[in-house]
């Protein structure tokens, strides 16, 4: 590794002209990277729901649907806007009250339940189909273009227009997130390091890291907004901790070769690979731990962040090493005394009171298990957007007007009788929570003949031997209401035509729930017995993996906890990510203090003595790297106004800091406590003359 470092010292100018030139391919490709704000596409391609989704398309040419809301519109004024809407580029057809039939039918023949459905006064309803996805870009911008045209007499709903919000809000909150974390690590790295242009150095080596990996996303197709809007912030805190290490290490080295600044460097390299590479392993494996989830958004965003720390250790020994080097003398001009006082005195408390601090561990295990199980997430993905978007006002003007919760549909065989067709109708009808079933059967009626009925109408509802029929749902999506209603619609379905499909939001997100609550628990095990097995290869040792993971566990257990006793309620994903970010992110904590403990365990010391030492000079680099973390998330967390990077990012910021409190506090007693287990199951950890003769001596005496 020496040699390693002595080569980046070397050709310390040509790493820093090599890499500003690799940050322009890594702008274009961050801006050819396309980005997705439809979490649902997310879902695995094999359940129902989602290949009904593509017969939709591939059958009536049918990807997104929308319902549209006028108001105070006169007829001639609805046909006009109509109009218009169809020429809207990829509007793929429109339904409405006035455009059903032939002009030469009487509007008095269509039964009353249908006119009732789509008409209220001078307030109706009619159906858009657009010819791309749900999230297509195509049909985003048909969705602002048919705002446009309509003022504000016409309210867009459902789930394309939510996730054209979503997307022009994400779009103008990103650079800002960017903005917050790096002013508020600059900050705290400004207040925490002995310099004060040290920290705008790793800010500027780690900006260029974080390019890099975002740039380097194209060659993914496109990724997530949720993993776009995270991925620069975590990056930040958690590659942090390798900058700063780096830098002590050159200063003890500059210190033992005082005028030899570059050979310093080049051991301050070797100590780094050595010991980030080790550390970095247990991130990267929570990271990946995401990506066995079913649900696609964890590999989505478990290969960007496990990307993303790869990008941070190998800057850290390279990128940031050339520019110390670099604004050397501007560093020496800009140095000061260190904030944070020597941690002598409160080690000394923590180890006296270790019986105390360990009982401490069983009285905040029970309410913190407690609160995690029963913490509540929701799936409405609407519900972590600003109630002032046009499609949440929308969506709640369709519940006000016309008692419509959610639509969904069914997708049915073409030849069913229209007696079977009528009577599967009239079974859907009579569930509960289900205000209309507007399909060929149920909308023309036994009184219209089917001769009567444009072709345009007609070809919406029927296509290559399928038929489509629309319910109007009075329940929410994602509540439970709804999913008994989608299950006793479904074998009803079934009874008539076996192939019959339910699809839509409502069914999708059911699927969701079951699919996350699965990942929940294999995403938790995984990251548990992945970074289980690197302690245990790492310190050789039976025990300790279980002692560091149960201490940072107690740290998730806490931090998703709180919500259950305050009644916040939590965005689905949330619950799913943060254990594993926050395993992976701060077991760094306790394996930094674990390490320094063999270490002095090694050099004779007694466990007292040991656990100590490692505990008075670990607190300084566990509170720098705990606060850079909180830092880079705890102002986008508040700032967002999209609740599902807000929880996040808010839980990340917490729980860097219970990690901290947890690892400071309780770690050393579980050292001191579980001691002789300890020794007694691992390589490399064993008493010191002194205390072992203090043991025999005990024994003795009993």
């Amino acid at each position: 590794m020496l040699k390693f470092g002595e080569k980046v010292v070397k050709h310390r100018r040509v790493i820093l002209v090599v890499c500003l030139l690799l940050l322009i391919p890594s702008v274009l490709g961050m801006i050819k990277t396309r980005i997705n704000y439809d979490v649902l596409t997310y879902l695995p391609g094999d359940i129902e729901t989602i290949k009904g989704q593509d017969i939709l398309m591939d059958d009536f040419g049918k990807g997104a649907f929308s319902m549209v809301m006028t108001e105070g519109l006169s007829t001639s004024a609805k046909v006009d806007l109509e109009d218009k809407i169809k020429k809207v580029d990829h509007v793929d057809s429109v339904i409405s009250y006035e455009t059903a039939l032939d002009p030469s039918i009487p509007e008095e023949i269509l039964p009353d339940k249908y006119k009732d459905a789509i008409q209220k006064g001078d307030t109706s309803l009619m159906a858009i189909f657009f010819d791309t996805s749900t999230s297509a870009d195509e049909t985003m911008d048909a969705i602002r273009d048919i705002r446009r045209l309509s003022a504000e007499k016409c309210f867009v709903s459902g789930m394309s227009a939510v996730v054209t919000d979503t997307k022009d809000l994400a779009e103008h909150e990103e650079p800002i997130y960017v903005m917050i974390a790096v002013a508020l690590a600059a900050i705290v790295l400004a207040i925490c390091m002995d310099s004060y242009i040290i920290p705008v150095i790793f800010l500027a080596g780690i900006g260029m890291e974080i390019l890099y990996n975002l740039g380097s996303n194209y060659f993914m197709g496109e990724i997530s907004y949720v993993t776009k809007a995270l991925s620069a912030v975590l990056q930040l805190g958690v590659t942090m901790d390798y900058s700063i290490f780096l830098w002590h290490s050159y200063q003890e080295e500059c210190e033992k070769l005082p005028g030899d600044k570059p050979a310093a460097m080049s051991r301050a390299i070797a100590h780094t690979i050595t010991s980030v590479s080790g550390s970095s392993i247990t991130t990267i494996a929570g990271f990946i731990a995401l990506c066995f989830m079913t649900y696609k958004l964890g590999l989505d965003l478990g290969i960007v962040m496990a990307k993303g720390v790869i990008f941070g250790v190998v800057g850290s020994v390279t990128i940031l090493p050339s520019m110390i080097l670099a604004f050397d003398r501007l560093i020496e001009r800009t140095m000061h005394r260190e904030i944070i006082p020597v941690m002598d005195r409160p080690a000394a408390f923590i180890i006296r009171h270790s019986r105390l601090f360990g009982l401490l561990f069983l009285i905040l295990l029970i309410p913190s298990l407690i609160g995690y199980t029963r913490t509540d997430v929701y799936y409405n993905l609407d519900a972590s957007l600003p109630k002032n978007l046009d499609s949440i006002v929308a969506n709640e003007k369709l519940d006000k007007e016309f008692d419509i919760g959610s639509t969904y549909m069914i997708l049915a065989d073409a030849d069913l009788s229209t007696k079977a067709a009528n009577q599967m109708t009239q079974d859907i009808e009579k569930v509960d929570g289900v205000n209309t079933v507007l399909g060929f059967n149920s909308v023309m009626g036994p009184a219209i003949p089917k001769e009567m009925i444009p072709d345009s109408v007609l070809n919406e509802l029927q296509e290559n031997g399928r038929q489509l029929m629309i319910i109007n749902s009075k329940y929410k999506v994602a509540t439970g209401a709804v999913y008994k209603q989608i299950k006793e619609i479904n074998k009803i379905a079934d009874k008539y035509d076996p192939k019959a499909m339910v699809i839509g939001e409502a069914p999708c997100t059911k699927d969701l729930i079951s699919i996350t609550n699965h990942d929940f628990k294999v995403v938790s095990f995984i990251s548990i017995i992945a970074i289980f097995l690197i302690i245990a290869i790492n310190f050789k040792s039976a025990s300790l993996p279980v002692i560091l993971v149960a201490v940072i566990e107690l740290a998730i257990f806490i931090n998703m906890g709180i919500p259950f006793y305050t009644g916040t309620r939590l965005p689905f994903i949330a619950s799913i990510c943060i254990g594993t970010i926050q395993l992976g992110a701060t077991v760094d904590y306790a394996i930094l203090m674990t390490t320094r403990f063999r270490r002095e365990l090694q050099l004779g010391k007694d466990r007292h003595q040991a656990v100590q030492i490692a505990l008075s000079t670990s607190i300084p680099s566990i509170i720098v790297s705990a606060l850079c973390f909180f830092a880079a998330t705890f102002g986008v967390g508040i700032y967002s106004d999209i609740d599902i990077i807000s929880s996040l990012c808010g839980l990340m910021a917490r729980g860097a800091l219970i990690s901290m409190v947890i690892v400071i506090f309780i770690l050393p007693a579980m050292l001191v406590l579980f001691h002789r287990i300890i020794c007694g199951t691992s390589k490399g950890f064993k008493y010191s003359k002194e205390e072992a003769e203090n043991e025999q001596k005990l024994a003795a005496s009993k």
